[in-house]
């Protein structure tokens, strides 16, 4: 209705979704072998080194069933390998390749110029506002 005070361009969710879309298409530009998600599962396996799926999941902020896809999918290719906790046979522990490190090291900077152009619009001031306000959302 015209005068019930809802314009879906001033909501939250909505702005959010569309910077995101913005920076997808940005990201799969600049990065075409990876996507969003594999590479923050790749990037969460550098800084942490080899971690049961699980974790992984949590420190890379997907789902059970979204890391099992994106692991299974790195694991094809060759980006990951997975093996058994000897401790805990029901736990899977995954690591980078050589494969999977090398690609990491080569599209960091990628990685780096799709957050520069998603942010290029606001000033440098605005960009580390912006950050910090969603660091508070989140």
């Amino acid at each position: 209705m015209a005068g019930d005070g809802y314009r879906l361009e001033d909501q939250v969710g909505h702005l959010l979704r569309r910077a995101q879309q913005r920076h997808l298409g940005i990201f799969a530009a600049v990065i075409p072998e990876l996507t969003t998600t594999q590479f923050a599962a790749l990037a969460r396996l550098m800084e942490l080194g080899p971690v049961s799926q699980n974790q992984l999941g949590r420190a890379a902020a997907m789902d059970a069933a979204t890391i099992k896809g994106v692991v299974g999918r790195l694991v094809a290719r060759r980006l990951v390998e997975t093996a058994l906790d000897p401790d805990d046979r029901r736990r899977l522990v995954v690591g980078p390749t050589p494969e999977g490190r090398a690609l990491y090291a080569r599209v960091v900077p990628q990685a780096l110029e799709a957050t520069r152009r998603t942010l290029e619009p606001l000033t440098p001031a605005e960009a580390a506002h912006f950050v910090a306000l969603l660091r508070k959302l989140i």
